[in-house]
């Protein structure tokens, strides 16, 4: 049975992420943001709470491994496209935006194309505290843009704190992204050796 619970806890955590839009579509804002935002919050947990429980039970698996990443990019990719939708297209968010999902599809393809080799591409520490980093900046934007949706319908109690949330979303995101960046260029450095025996082959 242990062995089912961190797997499980991915599992849940994949099929968590195209949840996460769809409260947009059956609850009204700001209740859809509150909703979006629990979700995402308690699949992030699972994300620290899965690998926890693997390691301590010693029940790390290929699946587990393989899976893990998989979950962590839905989540964030499909979160961020819906912030960015509701967050008017602010541009100081579509960049580190385009960074993230840039890096993703690129890591992934890189992955992909080395096939049997993919596992020099073995996830870091540094790019653990990314998607750490993506998790926070995901929460902290999806608290600005309820706030916001609130302030927007006139309760100015909720102007201030909506404009701190944001701001401070904004910065975590931009961290976020140099990070991403940062782990995406060592990705290729470490497969750029295979890259060219490939090609001269």
């Amino acid at each position: 049975m242990r062995w089912w619970i961190p797997n499980a806890l991915t599992v849940l955590r994949l099929f968590a992420a195209p949840c996460v839009p769809v409260m947009f579509l059956y609850f009204h804002r700001p209740a859809a943001d509150w909703l979006a935002l629990a979700l995402f919050v308690l699949a992030s947990v699972t994300d620290w709470v899965d690998g926890y429980l693997a390691r301590l039970w010693g029940q790390e698996s290929k699946f587990g491994a393989m899976l893990d990443p998989i979950a962590d990019k839905a989540m964030v990719v499909i979160a961020l496209v819906v912030i960015t939708g509701y967050s008017g297209m602010n541009p100081w968010l579509i960049l580190p935006v385009t960074v993230i999902l840039f890096r993703e599809v690129f890591v992934s393809g890189l992955r992909e194309f080395l096939g049997h080799k993919a596992g020099l591409l073995k996830v870091t520490k540094l790019a653990k505290w990314k998607t750490t980093a993506q998790m926070l900046a995901i929460a902290e934007l999806f608290l600005g843009t309820g706030l916001g949706y609130v302030a927007d319908r006139g309760q100015q109690a909720a102007h201030w704190s909506a404009s701190w949330a944001t701001q401070f979303g904004l910065v975590l995101i931009w961290i976020a992204a140099a990070l991403t960046l940062l782990t995406g260029i060592d990705y290729f450095v470490k497969a750029l050796p295979h890259l060219r025996s490939e090609v001269k082959s």
